[in-house]
C-alpha cells in the first residue's frame, strides 16, 4: 500500500520507533522556531543545558509578540533575544518585521523537512508540505541541542477538498467548517492531511490558514502536498530552488476520513467565546460591532488585506467600529503601500499598525467590555484580547469587512456589491536583509548574552517524591486553556522572563487566590481539571509558574497534547481519572494522597490514589523515557545527569 504525506514525512525523519498508532516515536528536526513570548525561555534553558551552538539545519528567533513598550522590560527581552541568537547561532527578525509564522514560511520553509517551533502555530507551515509541530520551548531547546522530537504516532485524518470556493467564502469558512463539525478537541491525537481536486483553487498562503487553525482543532498539525501551488509560492519569492514535489501515493489511505464540497459552504464565525462555536454568520446577522481587526498568523496573506481594502475602497466606515489593520510585515506593508490597498484602507476610516501579532495576543487593541470585537485571529478564549469581559469573534476577511462597513454581524452576500476580483501583482516585497543571519562559530563564542533586570535564570526543580499528601488547591472544568492558567496580554507577558514575577499571575481569572494560597501550602499541591486541560498556546508558562509555587500533580479527564507534554517535561506529574465520574466525587481541598509512586509509574500506567477514605484510579501516557524524566525532576534535571554521566 501507497503512503501518504504525512507517512513520508514521518518515515523520512523517523529516528527510533514505529509508525504505530499510539507508539512513542522519535523524529529528527531540521528547523525550529521561536518567538519572543516563549523565546526567552527557549534561551534560558539553552543556558541551563550548556549548549554551545544549535545543530539543526536551520534557527530562526522572531520578534512579534511582545511589540509595547511601555516600560523597559520587553526592550530589554529583546535585547536579549537578540544576543542570544548571536551567542548559539540563531537568525534573528527585529520587532516590527512581522509575524513568525508567515514570514518563516516566505524565507525559509521548505518542501519534505521537519520543523518544532514553540508556539502552537506552528503547524502553519504544513501548507507547504512540511511536518511542523508546536510544542513546548524546551522541546524546541532539545530540537536545537540535536536531539529528536518525541511524539506519539498520530492518527492520519484524511480531509478531501473538493469543488470550488464560492463569492465571499474563503480559506478561513474552511477550517471553521471542520471547527464547526468537531470542535476543539475533535483532532486530538491526530494529523489532519488535506487532499483532492479542490486543493487547485487554494494557494500556499489559503493552506497557510487552513493549517495555522488545526492547532484550534487540537491536532498534532496538518499538511498540504508540495504541488503546483507551492511550486509557484517559491517562485514569486526567488526560491524555486527550494521547491521538491512531494505527493501521496495513488493508492494511500488514511485512518480516518473526511470530506467537505468547497462549493456548499457559506460565511462562519466562531461566537464567543471557543473557536468551536462556530455557526453561519446569517445567524449571527444583526449583532452590533464596535471593533474590527484584520491580520495575525491566521489570516496572514497579501490576498486577505486587499480584499478588505477593495470592499471598503471608497466607502467609509461605519462610525461605531474601529476598523484595525496589522500587516502580517515589512514586506507585505510595502506591497499593501505600492498598490493602492493602504490608501483605500487608511482613506476609509483604518487605523493602520506596526507588523505583528499585537491583538491576537492581548499586546494592545483591547475591546471594550461586552462590546461585539470580530477578529481574524485564531482564538477568542476568555480575556485573551486583554480585555477580561470581552466578546471576540472569529471570522474570515470578508466576513470582517461587511461588519467594518456595516456596524453589525453581515453575511458578505448580503453587501450590495460584486465580490472583490483580487488580482495579484506580478511581484512582490523580498527583503532578506531584514533577517540578521547567525555569527560564525567563533565570533559567537565571544558574545556575552545581555540580561536585564527583568530577566531572571531558569528555576531548578527537585525530583518527584516517591510519597505525597497533595491539597487539590483547584479544580476546573472543560476546556480551560493556557490563557486561563497563565494569561498573555500587556500586563502580564512582560514578565515572561521572570517566573517569580509572572507566577503571581496563574489562574489570575479563574481564581485570584490561587498564587497566595500556592505560597501558604507546604509540601506541594494538586490541580484538577476537566476534559482538554490545557488546550490552547504552546506557552511553557503555564507549567513552569505552577511548578515554580508548588504544583506537583495534575489530575484532569483529558489533558490537551503540548501542555501534557510541558508537564512532563518540568516534573509535574499528569494524570487522567480511569473513571471519569471520580472528578465529580472531588472537591477543592480534598487531599490527595500517593504511595509508592516510583514503583508504580514504572511498573504500569495504572496510579492508585487516595482520598479520604476511597480510592481513586487513575492512568498516564508516560513512557518508559518519560516516567524516568518525571521522576528526575524533569528533561533539563535528566539531561544535565546525562551529559555529566558522558563526560
Amino acid at each position: 500500500m501507497g503512503r501518504n504525506v504525512a507517512q513520508k514525512l514521518i518515515g523520512d525523519h523517523l529516528v527510533s520507533g514505529e509508525m504505530t498508532r499510539g507508539r512513542e516515536i522519535a523524529l529528527s528536526i531540521d528547523q525550529t522556531l521561536t518567538q519572543d513570548a516563549t523565546g526567552t525561555m527557549v534561551m534560558l534553558e539553552l543556558e541551563a543545558m550548556g549548549l554551545d551552538r544549535v545543530r539543526t539545519e536551520t534557527s530562526v528567533q522572531y520578534v512579534d509578540h511582545n511589540l509595547l513598550q511601555t516600560d523597559e522590560k520587553n526592550a530589554e527581552d529583546h535585547a536579549f533575544l537578540q544576543s542570544a541568537a548571536q551567542r548559539y547561532g540563531i537568525w534573528f527578525s527585529r520587532a516590527g518585521n512581522g509575524v513568525s509564522h508567515p514570514v518563516h514560511q516566505g524565507h525559509f520553509g521548505r518542501p519534505g523537512l521537519t520543523m518544532v517551533g514553540a508556539d502552537s502555530h506552528t503547524c502553519a507551515a504544513g501548507a507547504l508540505g512540511m511536518l511542523a509541530v508546536g510544542v513546548g520551548g524546551l522541546e524546541v531547546a532539545m530540537a536545537m541541542a540535536g536531539e529528536p522530537l518525541y511524539i506519539s504516532m498520530p492518527e492520519i485524518w484524511g480531509v478531501e477538498l473538493t469543488g470550488e470556493l464560492p463569492p465571499w467564502v474563503s480559506a478561513k469558512d474552511v477550517i471553521l467548517e471542520l471547527l464547526r463539525r468537531h470542535g476543539v478537541s475533535g483532532g486530538s491525537g491526530r494529523i489532519i492531511e488535506y487532499y483532492g481536486d479542490g486543493l487547485v483553487g487554494l494557494t500556499a498562503m489559503d493552506r497557510h490558514v487552513i493549517a495555522n487553525m488545526g492547532a484550534e482543532l487540537g491536532a498534532t498539525t496538518s499538511v498540504f502536498p508540495a504541488d503546483d501551488a507551492v511550486r509557484t509560492y517559491l517562485a514569486e519569492r526567488d526560491r524555486a530552488e527550494d521547491f521538491t514535489e512531494l505527493l501521496a501515493d495513488e493508492d494511500a489511505a488514511y485512518d480516518v476520513h473526511e470530506h467537505i464540497e468547497l462549493s456548499q459552504l457559506e460565511p462562519l464565525i466562531a461566537a464567543p467565546s471557543s473557536p468551536g462555536n462556530v455557526r453561519p454568520v446569517r445567524e449571527a446577522a444583526g449583532e452590533e460591532v464596535f471593533q474590527v481587526v484584520v491580520g495575525s498568523s491566521a489570516n496572514p496573506g497579501l490576498r486577505d488585506f486587499a480584499v478588505v481594502a477593495e470592499a471598503v475602497a471608497g466607502r467609509r466606515v461605519h462610525e461605531r467600529v474601529s476598523l484595525d489593520v496589522n500587516p502580517t510585515s515589512r514586506e507585505m506593508y510595502a506591497d499593501l503601500a505600492r498598490e493602492g490597498w493602504l490608501f483605500d484602507m487608511i482613506a476609509a476610516g483604518a487605523r493602520v499598525h506596526q507588523s505583528g501579532c499585537l491583538g491576537c495576543i492581548g499586546m494592545g487593541q483591547a475591546p471594550a467590555v461586552g462590546r461585539n470585537s470580530l477578529r481574524t485571529m485564531p482564538r477568542n478564549f476568555p480575556g485573551r484580547s486583554g480585555t477580561d469581559e470581552d466578546a471576540v469573534w472569529l471570522c474570515s476577511p470578508e466576513t470582517a469587512a461587511a461588519a467594518a462597513l456595516t456596524g453589525e454581524i453581515t453575511d458578505p452576500r448580503d453587501l450590495e456589491m460584486a465580490h472583490p476580483e483580487v488580482q495579484m501583482p506580478g511581484t512582490f516585497t523580498i527583503s532578506p536583509d531584514l533577517l540578521t543571519p547567525p555569527l560564525p562559530a567563533e565570533e559567537a563564542r565571544r558574545v556575552e548574552l545581555v540580561k536585564g533586570s527583568n530577566i531572571r535564570s531558569l528555576p531548578t526543580f527537585d525530583p518527584i517524591p516517591d510519597e505525597m499528601d497533595l491539597p487539590i488547591l483547584l479544580k476546573v472544568g472543560d476546556d480551560v486553556s493556557t490563557d486561563e492558567i497563565m494569561p498573555a496580554g500587556s500586563r502580564v507577558l512582560p514578565y515572561r522572563s521572570n517566573i517569580p514575577a509572572i507566577s503571581e499571575f496563574v489562574f489570575v481569572q479563574v481564581d485570584d487566590t490561587y498564587s497566595s494560597r500556592a505560597v501558604e501550602t507546604d509540601g506541594g499541591h494538586a490541580v484538577v481539571g476537566g476534559t482538554n486541560y490545557g488546550q490552547g498556546s504552546s506557552r511553557e508558562h503555564a507549567v513552569v509558574a505552577p511548578r515554580y509555587l508548588g504544583l506537583r500533580v495534575v489530575v484532569a479527564k483529558s489533558i490537551a497534547r503540548i501542555h501534557w507534554q510541558n508537564l512532563a517535561n518540568f516534573g509535574v506529574l499528569a494524570l487522567e481519572f480511569d473513571d471519569e465520574a471520580d472528578y465529580d466525587a472531588l472537591t477543592q481541598d480534598d487531599v490527595l494522597s500517593l504511595r509508592g509512586l516510583h514503583e508504580s509509574l514504572r511498573a504500569s500506567d495504572e496510579v492508585s490514589a487516595q482520598i479520604g477514605d476511597r480510592e481513586v484510579q487513575l492512568r498516564h501516557r508516560l513512557s518508559e523515557r518519560q516516567v524516568e524524566m518525571v521522576l528526575a525532576g524533569g528533561r533539563i534535571a535528566q539531561y544535565a545527569q546525562s551529559t555529566a554521566a558522558a563526560g
